[in-house]
């Protein structure tokens, strides 16, 4: 496990152009005769994911440094919060080459760049069962209706 941890002070990556890419998890060896074997590479498969930020000059020249000096120049695995199937969780990441960056506007600059992520949290064996012997439209409702409550109805501060 990691201790290095994406700073506060840097936004999380955008939705925009945000892309999951799972690095295949099988082998398949074709056989002179028959059908192809198969066989399992990993048991936690990597992923690569595409990211984005939309940064003003001064948290872009904190992100530079963040890379250069704590994340060594990419080479570093991190935790980050980052969006996949079962909604935000921390990841552990590193990027898989340098960041791109380009001045969109006079205050502004997008920065794009890839990150290589491991143990990419997914429902565990049983939740999956569980999920599969339900309704989803009931569930799908219901998770609709508290992220409502939860987002838009409940005070965020004070608690």
């Amino acid at each position: 496990m990691t201790n290095l941890v994406w700073p506060d002070k840097i936004p999380l990556p955008t939705v925009d152009g945000y892309q999951i890419s799972p690095s295949e998890g099988v082998i398949r060896t074709d056989m002179e005769s028959g059908a192809a074997r198969a066989r399992r590479r990993f048991t936690q498969t990597p992923a690569k994911v595409a990211v984005r930020w939309n940064l003003r000059p001064l948290t872009y020249a904190i992100f530079e440094a963040w890379f250069k000096h704590e994340a060594k120049e990419g080479a570093e695995w991190f935790d980050i919060e980052l969006l996949g199937g079962i909604g935000m969780a921390t990841h552990q990441a590193r990027f898989t080459k340098a960041y791109q960056a380009k001045l969109v506007r006079k205050n502004q600059w997008e920065v794009t760049g890839e990150f290589e992520i491991r143990n990419r949290p997914t429902l565990t064996q049983g939740a999956l069962g569980i999920l599969l012997d339900s309704e989803l439209e009931d569930l799908q409702r219901s998770a609709d209706n508290f992220d409502i409550l939860v987002n838009q109805h409940l005070p965020t501060e004070n608690w």
